[in-house]
């Protein structure tokens, strides 16, 4: 690892097993986070089932993971959301959308939604994964 990156895994999240919950670069002040799953601090799936409850952990752990480089969800701008059901998200997108601005406000980044066969957690339950950059003061 070079000196001007700084690897973050909150203790709020699970422990992160091979990759980086987030990855700061000094220079910029650009944080690149992984994947974030509806998964809490023990590795147990949240809302098993559950599209809205997942999508609510996953905002959490978004939060947990920006707050620990010295963010705010205000300062992401850019997000890709991956679910293995496009067509169940687009069905539950009122209720999705009332969790997005319960975390983030009315602050919209850049964002894409994937429609994924298979997430690497999706065994364990999880329905969505999200990923993104924030672009921190």
């Amino acid at each position: 690892m070079t000196r001007h990156i700084e690897f973050h895994n909150p203790p709020t999240l699970m422990r992160a097993v091979g990759y980086a919950h987030g990855v700061e670069t000094h220079g910029g002040r650009l944080l690149f986070f992984a994947g974030q799953v509806a998964k809490d601090a023990e590795g147990r799936v949240v809302g098993p089932g559950d599209l809205v409850a997942q999508f609510r952990q996953v905002c959490e752990n978004l939060r947990a993971v920006v707050a620990a480089a010295g963010g705010q969800l205000t300062d992401v701008v850019k997000l890709t959301i991956y679910v293995l059901d496009a067509d169940l998200y687009k069905r539950q997108v009122k209720a999705i959308g009332g969790v997005y601005r319960e975390y983030f406000g009315k602050h919209f980044p850049a964002m894409t939604l994937v429609g994924a066969r298979d997430l690497y957690d999706a065994a364990d339950g999880c329905m969505l994964e999200i990923d993104g950059v924030a672009c921190l003061p």
